[in-house]
């Protein structure tokens, strides 16, 4: 594949790429979504955030309490913040705190 094909290759596929994220503002008004999918798109964020989560958080890091990682321990509580308060802000800020202070006590 020459240069210039390839150059045109990328450029087309960021065209598709864009027309097919922009239709959803373009055509929002235009689209009828039925109730469960509307029901099932409110879950999508949650789920996102545990696909980034989950992974961080069971993978060694090579800082322990004994047999116990400090980040398993911090998204415990960070897990029972939220459930206590319903709240992200307060759920990521307690996560992290208590990443940090386990880190720095530990390690």
């Amino acid at each position: 594949m020459s240069r210039p094909e390839l150059w045109l290759l990328i450029g087309l596929m960021a065209l598709i790429t864009l027309a097919e994220r922009a239709s959803f503002l373009v055509l929002r008004d235009r689209l009828e979504m039925p109730p469960f999918v509307r029901r099932a798109l409110a879950y999508v964020p949650a789920a996102v955030l545990a696909a980034i989560v989950a992974p961080a958080l069971f993978q060694p890091s090579g800082i322990t309490i004994g047999v116990i990682d400090v980040r398993l321990l911090a998204g415990l509580l960070a897990g029972v913040v939220a459930w206590r308060t319903q709240s992200i802000v307060a759920t990521f800020a307690s996560g992290m705190v208590a990443l940090w202070t386990l880190s720095y006590l530990v390690g």
